[in-house]
């Protein structure tokens, strides 16, 4: 009785696996026919009756995808990397999906995990350059698009994202003859962009604004365009439209360092404190650590009167960069407000001894 027992068990497994299997093959072929929303029922149900499967995983995320539905799509992948870290579809797939709802922290190192697996895949190499440009990582973008330019020197997108690169990493003259070959294409968004950003560096904020301007017509969902207008709107004394710019750029792109920090600072300014301290810390999210992201939340809540929170970021700041000297001058001035005389004089006495050494 025993025998016959496992055997009847056995062979109900056995039944089972198949009809799983089944399930899941029905769901690969109506995928692959393009019914994506029959085959996100099938897989569904594959994961009812199924054992975890790698490829049904990576492919009901492919599917979601496909139907915009992103958050459920990195679920998924990441579900199949539970399975197997290194899975090459898996991990570009993630990435694709991380990078398209503007996560690009995560979207970065996740194409920095598959680039090793695909290191000929210029996809994965383009979109994680991208991701350090806008991220700010100007040095790491110009080391991965070097090569690739060497090898493809009549790729517009390579050239764009690699002059983008240099001219923000104020390497003027090998970004301009990047800019160039753009230029020799014709009238474009990105080669204003890039002539907009050369002029931004040298100062010459009303000439950026105007090429800014002009790129931002011609494509106003360019990353890095309305960011950058609204820059040089700043400077140029132009606020309300530096605001309404920072905005449209974080429609474009919503982990905008520049929009997020510029836009924290004149709420900031506007006594709008919990806005800006949630745009604060989204910029940190962004750029984590980033002593002058740290510097405007202390001056938030200086400013909102949680003194003894704000001293404690500026002694953080402080002992970290000890020649930040705005951060000496707002811990003096919370220091005084906490009726803690000696320890302002202090701080103010190393302000003194930080501005004659700066105009020395």
């Amino acid at each position: 009785m025993r025998t016959l027992a496992l055997l009847l068990v056995a062979g109900s497994l056995a039944a089972w696996q198949m009809d799983a299997a089944q399930i899941l093959v029905r769901a690969i072929e109506i995928h692959r026919a393009g019914d994506i929303a029959g085959a996100i029922r099938f897989y569904k149900q594959y994961f009812e009756v199924g054992p975890p499967s790698l490829d049904a995983y990576t492919n009901y995320g492919a599917a979601l995808a496909q139907q915009t539905q992103y958050t459920e799509a990195i679920e998924a992948y990441r579900q199949a990397l539970k399975l197997k870290a290194d899975h090459p579809p898996a991990l570009l797939n993630l990435a694709l999906a991380l990078y398209k709802t503007g996560r690009n922290v995560e979207a970065r190192d996740v194409f920095e995990a598959a680039l090793p697996l695909m290191p000929v895949n210029l996809q994965v190499t383009l979109l994680l350059a991208d991701c350090h440009v806008r991220l700010g990582d100007h040095r790491r973008a110009i080391e991965l698009l070097t090569p690739v330019e060497a090898e493809r020197p009549e790729d517009l997108a390579v050239a764009y994202l690699l002059g983008t690169a240099l001219i923000r990493d104020k390497q003027v003259e090998r970004g301009s003859q990047v800019i160039d070959k753009i230029l020799r294409k014709g009238d474009s968004a990105e080669a204003h962009l890039l002539i907009g950003t050369g002029k931004y560096n040298v100062n010459d904020f009303a000439g950026a604004r105007e090429e800014f301007r002009r790129a931002q017509t011609l494509n106003p969902k360019l990353p890095g365009v309305n960011a950058y207008l609204g820059l040089s709107l700043i400077n140029t004394g132009e606020v309300p439209g530096a605001v309404e710019a920072f905005r449209q750029e974080l429609q474009v792109n919503p982990e905008s360092f520049p929009a997020l920090l510029q836009l924290g600072v004149l709420a900031k300014q506007a006594k709008n404190y919990e806005e800006s301290r949630g745009l604060l810390e989204s910029a940190l999210r962004v750029h984590p650590g980033d002593a002058a992201v740290r510097y405007q939340l202390a001056t938030v809540e200086l400013a909102a009167g949680k003194t003894e929170a704000a001293v404690a970021m500026l002694e953080a700041i402080v002992r970290e960069s000890p020649s930040f000297r705005e951060a000496h001058v707002s811990l003096a001035t919370a220091y005084y407000k906490l009726k803690r005389k000696e320890d302002g004089d202090r701080e103010r006495a190393l302000v003194r001894q930080l501005t004659e050494a700066g105009q020395k």
